[in-house]
């Protein structure tokens, strides 16, 4: 199921509850937290006392993307705080594996997230390990990003891997994500999208979170329609082989 996580980077702080309670009201089902420490990316947010404040306000998983040196130093607050998902970049955890399993061990969901120019395949080995893989479509650190197309392909990649492997991860993106992309990110096999921009950056967060998934929405229909199309006709051409 296609599921829209705003992403509070691009909401008014000031108000910050007011518009979380608005994206939820738009269909939004995760909250995405994202975490930065001016050093991995150029920019500097919010961390624990933050997550902990929204702990209070929504019921809300919160999806935490922590974009910082030294991860596995800070995954016990966040676990503290609130935290339901906590994701960590394979740019930047040496010893990713034992990332992860310190992530489930504080009963969290564990992700791994991937910069736009980095391979899917170098993280096949630890795919049974994680509830979500992160697609980067921006490079981190900013929010309001153009969208890189060849993501596209990385999460078509996840997707064939995760039929091959017979596993039940899901596929998150984030960066550009907006009314002129969605369609392409959800065919291309992504479930989990985040906006922040396109939720909380002009007019009603409440309305633009409903419109945006409902052409999310709308894709996925769209995909499942060829997909069955193509189903039917595999199936007519067996079945005239067979007569044959």
């Amino acid at each position: 199921m296609v599921e829209l996580l705003p992403s509070i980077l691009s909401a008014d702080f000031a108000h910050l509850a007011d518009q979380v309670a608005a994206a939820e009201r738009g269909g939004g089902t995760v909250i995405h937290v994202d975490v930065m420490d001016g050093h991995f990316v150029p920019n500097i947010t919010l961390g624990p006392p933050v997550v902990k404040s929204l702990r209070k306000v929504t019921k809300l998983p919160l999806d935490c993307h922590l974009m910082i040196e030294n991860p596995d130093e800070y995954i016990p607050a966040f676990a503290e705080a609130g935290a339901n998902w906590v994701s960590v970049h394979y740019e930047v955890c040496r010893h990713l594996h034992r990332s992860l399993q310190l992530i489930d061990r504080h009963g969290m969901k564990p992700g791994v997230v991937l910069n736009p120019a980095t391979r899917v395949d170098l993280i096949v080995d630890i795919l049974p390990m994680v509830h979500h893989v992160l697609v980067m479509s921006v490079n981190p650190g900013f929010g309001g990003q153009e969208f890189i197309p060849f993501a596209l392909n990385k999460i078509r990649r996840l997707a064939e891997l995760r039929q091959e492997m017979g596993l039940a991860f899901r596929i998150e993106v984030d960066g550009g994500v907006a009314h002129d992309t969605v369609a392409q990110v959800v065919q291309a096999g992504a479930e989990l999208l985040v906006a922040g921009n396109a939720v909380f950056g002009k007019g009603s967060p409440e309305r633009n979170a409903r419109e945006l998934l409902k052409a999310a929405r709308k894709a996925a229909g769209e995909k499942e329609s060829v997909i069955r199309k193509l189903a039917a006709g595999s199936g007519r051409r067996r079945r005239s082989n067979e007569v044959v």
